[in-house]
Formats: C-alpha cells, structure tokens, sequence
C-alpha cells in the first residue's frame, strides 16, 4: 500500500491507562464506519506488544501513562520498524507535549475533547502516512 492509499478498515490498538476512557473510546469508534479496534491497552509496554501481535495500522496512545508512558512507546514503536502509525490523544497540548510526541513519530495529536470524526479523521490520515493534527495544536505550534 503507498503511502496516498488508506486502507478500506482501518485496524485501531487503543492505549489509555483509565478503563472508562480507553473502553469509551472503543465504543466511540465501533460505531465509526471503517474502523476495527482489535485491542486496547492500559499500558504503553501492553500496547506495544498487541501491535508486535496484530500488526494494526494505527496505534491510539493516550501519552500520561504509568510505566513508559505513551511518549516513549511511540519512540519505541518507530525504533522497532514496525508499519504501524502512532497518533496522540492526550488531555496536554501544550508546546512541550506536542512537540515530545510528534519528536517520538506521531504522526497525529489530538485533544481528548475532539469530535469523534476528527478522531477518525486522524486515524484516517495515519494509516494512509499523512500527519493530522488538531487544529488547537497547530496554534500552539506556530
């Protein structure tokens, strides 16, 4: 697949560490046209071995979390070559945090606020290896 060419499903890990939020967020998108959640992960180490199994297009990663913490598994998820994409959706989008994240490889940040079809929007654009970000980052960036 190049990189223009989204895939007909797009396949989804969700990482959060809070329960509601993470099984929320596989509801939300359950009910989005074109989106497959096959796993989530309370953890950043959780979700980076659910991708080294299922191999999804697309990795949901919440970035403050216990142990690695989201910042560092997209570092490491770029470092292990694997073709899956990170996108950010964290409650912090200040310039340090965003900055972190698309360092590590994100290649979409979004506030946790954000209208479920800006979420698949993202999700959408990092499986065909576009970057999206919400549109508060991008004022915060410039």
């Amino acid at each position: 697949m190049s990189a223009a060419q989204t895939p007909a499903v797009i396949t989804v890990v969700v990482a959060d560490d809070q329960t509601v939020v993470r099984e929320g967020l596989r509801a939300m998108l359950g009910f989005l046209p074109g989106i497959d959640v096959v796993a989530t992960a309370p953890s950043a180490e959780e979700a980076l071995e659910a991708v080294s199994r299922l191999d999804p297009d697309v990795l949901l990663t919440d970035l403050r979390m216990p142990g690695i913490g989201g910042v560092e598994g997209i570092r490491r998820l770029r470092a292990s070559g694997a073709r899956t994409a990170a996108v950010a959706l964290t409650t912090y989008d200040d310039d340090a945090t965003v900055r972190e994240a698309l360092g590590a490889g994100a290649l979409g940040f979004l506030n946790k606020d954000a209208e479920p079809e800006a979420v698949a929007d993202a999700l959408r654009a990092a499986a065909a290896g576009r970057s999206l970000l919400d549109a508060r980052v991008v004022a915060a960036l410039l």
